[in-house]
């Protein structure tokens, strides 16, 4: 079966495509700048030359008709025709509390996502116009989505709730629901088969460090406690959002500066974190950079941002009573040696022993803690449009 895994932004399509036989990436590639006449498709089939192209696409429905003819093309294409294309899975940003796993696109469904719109206002409206672009495109096809928020449905009421009226939850759904949760579940499932024992018996923290990070409490399979909040702006100080504040700042700050909700609001997700500390970036690779040259904005920005990655793996090691191990994930989880051993110098009361010539010399997925380590360290890349792919896979031949 060949699946076809979709991310849809406001104004880009990411895609992959997958032959289930031996989960192998037949293409990948993306779509952006959509809405403009100078749009660019770039696709990546596999064991061919890369093809780009720039031309007017005005839609969704128009990106996935260009995703589609570049599958099919008959120089750079990997399928004989449409027709290959068995199934579509999509990524979800906000599932809410309705959905706590992967499901088929139904009229209910779409629906139900909606209905989140006012949660995800930015991300779960661009999905629903990758959906509604496929079905126009691939009216036959079935469709699947997978919600980054259904991982963390597990969650305990204690875990998930604010101590704010109730009445702001039973309204309005006010809780904490978390994001990340497919590259969480991925990565923890893979750290379990590392150390060849059962993920439910394991007490996981998954960190997922990108521009966007969050962590998260995985114990015996199940997500207990997750950083990232109602929205992805509690939690970790990341690249331009702030993370965890005192929220009185937000009525004094609008008092103080005459701001509108909606300035504050942006000020907090896209002028904080790193950008706002170190006054140079938001990529953690400048700020290390500048920090070595002696910027001492630079380094408040980084010990700041290495201090709170670790105060949430020291609560959660507390919320499980205890941890068998640690993962780091994502851009600046894989790729950053020194943010690794700053975070795990500082945990030998854990246990944590440090093999470091594995974190700064090794590659891919791998251990970097000694055996005698008592907390099992791991470097794991995540995959999440390979979790996607199997949830569509097992939706539809199931269905079938």
């Amino acid at each position: 079966m060949k699946i076809l895994v979709i991310n849809a932004g406001s104004s880009s399509v990411k895609y992959q495509l997958y032959d289930m036989t031996d989960e192998s990436v037949l293409a990948k590639g993306q779509v952006e700048r959509i809405g403009m006449e100078t749009a660019i498709l770039v696709h990546k089939p596999t064991g061919k030359e890369e093809h780009r192209e720039v031309s007017e696409i005005l839609d969704h429905t128009t990106a996935i008709r260009k995703v589609v003819a570049a599958l099919t093309h008959p120089e750079y294409g990997v399928l004989a025709s449409m027709d290959e294309i068995q199934a579509v899975g999509h990524r979800i940003v906000h599932g809410g509390e309705f959905f706590s796993e992967s499901v088929v696109v139904t009229p209910d469904v779409k629906q139900k996502i909606r209905e989140l719109f006012d949660l995800a206002p930015l991300h779960n409206p661009a999905h629903m116009m990758g959906i509604n672009a496929v079905e126009a495109t691939l009216p036959n096809v079935p469709q699947t989505v997978t919600f980054d928020t259904a991982f963390h449905q597990t969650m305990p009421a204690f875990a998930y709730l604010y101590p704010i009226p109730m009445v702001l939850y039973r309204k309005h759904k006010v809780r904490r629901y978390g994001a990340h949760g497919t590259s969480h579940m991925y990565v923890s499932q893979r750290a379990a088969e590392w150390m060849g024992k059962p993920l439910e018996e394991l007490k996981i923290i998954t960190c997922h460090i990108g521009n966007g990070a969050s962590c998260t409490a995985i114990q015996g399979g199940k997500s207990v406690d997750t950083s990232m909040g109602m929205t992805p702006l509690e939690g970790l100080m990341m690249g331009t959002r702030s993370g965890d504040i005192d929220p009185a700042i937000v009525p004094y700050v609008i008092a103080k500066e005459d701001l509108t909700v909606g300035e504050v609001n942006s000020m907090l997700n896209k002028h904080s974190g790193l950008l706002a500390i170190s006054g140079i970036s938001s990529d953690v690779r400048e700020v290390q950079q500048a920090m070595a040259e002696g910027h001492e904005a630079a380094k408040l920005a980084y010990d700041m941002y290495e201090y709170r990655i670790r105060k949430y793996i020291g609560s959660y090691a507390a919320a499980m009573d205890g941890v068998d191990a640690i993962v780091f994930t994502a851009g600046v989880g894989e790729n950053s040696p020194i943010l690794r051993e700053r975070v795990l110098s500082k945990l030998t009361y854990l246990g944590v022993e440090l093999d470091r010539d594995a974190n700064e010399n090794g590659r891919g997925e791998r251990r970097i803690t000694t055996d005698a380590s008592k907390v099992a360290v791991f470097v794991i890349p995540t995959n999440e449009e390979l979790v996607i792919a199997r949830d569509t896979y097992r939706l539809v031949a199931n269905r079938a």
